[in-house]
């Protein structure tokens, strides 16, 4: 029996980049121990699965402190109170050195353009550059430091250098001008080029932060349905505050007016309708009374009421919800991992690239070559961006699975949207999929209204009576217009129906097979209804006495109101839609005729589902399944993309790759489209994260030059830096506004 294995989320500090992320998580995937490990940039967590067996949290966080990032492993609610108060400082001091530095690089850039020639212009730029560099700019020096301390380099380490460099470069040029005019050259200083590098790099970063911020603002509206105290019930009825965190298993908790239901639980006192729009999508607020299920973060009406505490802490339904979530905006697609090689290795190619730039201009740059090749090399250091790399997939995975989980569609990993794009024959189950999946009464035929009115009351008492399903439709249907009666000599029929005397007479309810049986005559208006009806597909049910039928019953299983115009819709999307069922083929083929199924197989067993969606498969086709995750498991495993339709049960949020927490089938094709939207943007940030590292690392060593003399300025450089970062996440913003 293989060891059971955690899979756990851990908050990482000190990320500044892609290539940040790319060296935590090769460090984590090498401990012993880890299975997988996954880094996140834009929500700075990592997913780690390992054995406890070899591994502990403690063992995880020593070895990425080794290279000069932090693992937060306290998931307590202080830690994880501290860590975002950490987080919020941290985004505080940003805009305050983004402020300081934007204010200084302005006369710098001033005196650099217009003043160049007035008296100590050098010196009073060096007096400005520096609180800028050295202050303001300081994070990237310290970075870049423990970085190369640990053999490793990332964004700040080229913007340490770059920066650096000019700084340095500047330096020397101020204290010692002869040096350069002794051989004919004029003495450039580039204070503000490192100035404003520094300044713009910062507001990139300050406006990806508040982007990275907006990226998981889904989350924190789950997180925000929790509830922070309860009031709990004691055993002599008193009740008192305490923190959520105190509730325990068996709990008797209050609920007032307007109050949000804290944990899972069982109604024990009282009644009130809850809205649980924000868990099944449903708007009407449901009746809860004695014995009904309430779950955490739904929301009481007017009533108040007692439930018992059934489910708390991490297992409730509504964390469930969020830890899913939260995985899923952690997950990698499959694009991913091609991003993460190049990332790996883009700071030291770019490294090389800005030496090799040097080298050449030295060689082939005659008069003032080692200046021109020191700006180019500094240029190519600034420009060079793996942030837009690094940010192009997370980002959108992050907006589009919170863009779901706001709209009651739960993705399980990154992967189900890839899949979800490529998808093109979907598979839907019939009963509680495109049909109610509850059988109601459809209509129901007397001989006459005196009849009716006579014989109501045993019907209704003798079908409550009765074990079969189809039973619950006709007492359901009929108990506003009956009134309870008592019965004699009650008898169930296995396979056929239900008998009983009363008042020395004998009644039954059941199928055509059991009115044959006991020679029992049908009235041909009721003979004709009965054979209109199983034309339809609807079940059958003959109520009569010893010798006459008095009523008939049609029961159905209802197509859902939007199922017709939702497979429509898919169709239209370029998907193939099949129907398969247990059901017989009868009633298969009038479910097919109202929706506008043309492809569907009746008769199927859980194994053979399966079967039918690997015959999709091998046929070239990526299929989806949707099914309501519990008799259509075997089928949903099997698919490529699987769609658990339901309200949020654990056995469908398990089985499938996506989950639709409602009833809704209208939901596939908007998760359809979301996968769609989410791909087509990722596609869209790596292709211009690429084409602006291909382009802009070239033009700023000066590729250009032979031909028409344009070098691009470090300054430029800088801007175009933070812009191709925050473009990138604002494209995938984009998707929060999509339809």
């Amino acid at each position: 029996m293989s060891e059971n294995t955690i899979r756990k989320q851990f908050p990482v500090t000190g990320l500044s980049c892609a290539s940040c992320a790319s060296n935590v998580e090769h460090k984590l995937a090498g401990q012993p121990g880890v299975l997988s490990a996954a880094v996140n940039l834009a929500s700075q967590i990592a997913t780690v699965e390992y054995l406890p067996s070899q591994l502990r949290p403690e063992d995880l966080k020593q070895s990425i402190v080794s290279i000069g990032y932090d693992l937060i492993i306290d998931d307590s609610a202080n830690a994880r109170e501290e860590l975002e108060n950490l987080q919020q400082k941290k985004i505080r001091s940003l805009r305050k050195r983004t402020v300081y530095s934007l204010v200084l690089s302005v006369p710098l850039v001033v005196i650099s353009m217009f003043f160049m020639n007035m008296p100590y212009a050098n010196y009073i730029m060096w007096v400005i550059a520096t609180p800028v560099v050295v202050w303001m700019g300081r994070s990237f020096f310290i970075n870049g430091w423990k970085q190369l301390m640990h053999g490793s380099a990332n964004m700040d380490t080229l913007v340490a250098l770059s920066t650096g460099i000019a700084y340095l470069f500047s330096v020397f040029n101020t204290l010692f001008p002869e040096f350069w005019h002794r051989r004919g050259i004029h003495a450039h200083v580039y204070f503000e080029a490192a100035g404003v590098v520094i300044a713009l790099i910062l507001v990139g970063k300050l406006l990806e932060e508040g982007a990275k911020a907006n990226t998981s603002s889904a989350l924190k509206k789950l997180i925000g349905l929790q509830p922070k105290t309860v009031i709990k019930v004691a055993a002599d009825g008193s009740t008192k505050e305490f923190l959520i965190s105190k509730v325990k298993t068996g709990d008797i908790i209050l609920i007032k007016p307007g109050e949000k239901i804290p944990v899972d639980g069982l109604v024990t006192t009282g009644s009130s309708y809850v809205d649980e729009s924000l868990i099944t999508g449903e708007p009407i607020p449901v009746l809860k009374e004695t014995g009904t299920a309430v779950f955490a973060g739904t929301i009481n009406q007017k009533g108040s009421f007692q439930f018992r505490a059934e489910k708390v802490g991490a297992d409730t339904l509504l964390s469930g919800i969020i830890r899913m979530v939260q995985e899923a905006q952690g997950s990698k697609a499959p694009v991913q991992k091609l991003v993460d090689r190049i990332a790996r290795i883009f700071v030291p190619v770019v490294f090389g690239i800005s030496l090799l730039t040097l080298a050449l201009w030295v060689l082939l740059g005659g008069e003032n070559a080692l200046i021109q090749g020191v700006m180019s090399m500094v240029t190519v250091l600034v420009i060079a961006c793996p942030c837009a790399l690094g940010l192009a997939t997370p980002t959108a995975i992050m907006v589009g699975i919170g863009k779901g989980a706001e709209n009651n569609i739960l993705i399980r990993d990154a992967e189900a949207l890839e899949l979800a794009y490529k998808m093109n024959a979907l598979v839907l189950d019939k009963t509680g999929t495109i049909t109610e999946g509850k059988p109601v009464v459809a209509d129901i035929a007397w001989t006459s209204d005196a009849e009716k009115d006579k014989y109501i009351n045993i019907l209704y008492n003798l079908e409550k009576a009765s074990e079969h399903p189809l039973a619950d439709s006709v007492v359901s249907f009929l108990k506003i217009k009956a009134s309870p009666l008592h019965l004699e000599d009650i008898q169930s029929i296995t396979g056929k129906g239900i008998q009983c005397s009363h008042e020395s007479k004998l009644y039954f309810a059941g199928g055509s097979r059991l009115m044959q049986e006991n020679k029992i005559s049908i009235p041909p208006e009721l003979g004709k209804l009965a054979s209109e009806w199983e034309e339809e597909a609807k079940s059958i049910i003959f109520f009569a006495d010893s010798t006459n039928a008095l009523a008939v019953i049609s029961v159905t299983d209802p197509v859902k109101v939007n199922s017709a115009s939702t497979i429509k819709l898919i169709r239209e999307m370029g998907i193939e839609v099949y129907m398969i069922t247990g059901d017989n083929a009868r009633t298969a083929g009038a479910v097919a005729r109202i929706t506008g199924v043309t492809d569907y197989k009746a008769d199927m067993l859980p194994s053979e589902k399966a079967d039918f969606v690997k015959s999709l498969q091998k046929s070239g086709k990526v299929t989806g399944m949707v099914g309501d995750g519990i008799n259509d498991s075997q089928a949903l495993a099997t698919a490529d993309i699987s769609i658990a339709m339901g309200k949020g049960s654990d056995i469908a949020i398990d089985a499938a790759k996506m989950t639709i927490i409602s009833s809704d089938l209208a939901f596939i094709p908007y998760a359809i489209r979301l996968s769609r939207n989410t791909v087509r943007t990722i596609r869209q940030n790596l292709f211009w994260a690429f084409i602006y590292n291909i382009i802009g690392i070239p033009l700023a060593a000066g590729i250009l030059y032979p031909v028409n003399g344009f070098l691009i300025n470090p300054m430029i450089a800088g801007a175009a830096m933070a812009l191709s970062s925050v473009s990138v996440v604002s494209n995938s913003l984009r998707l929060k506004w999509s339809k």
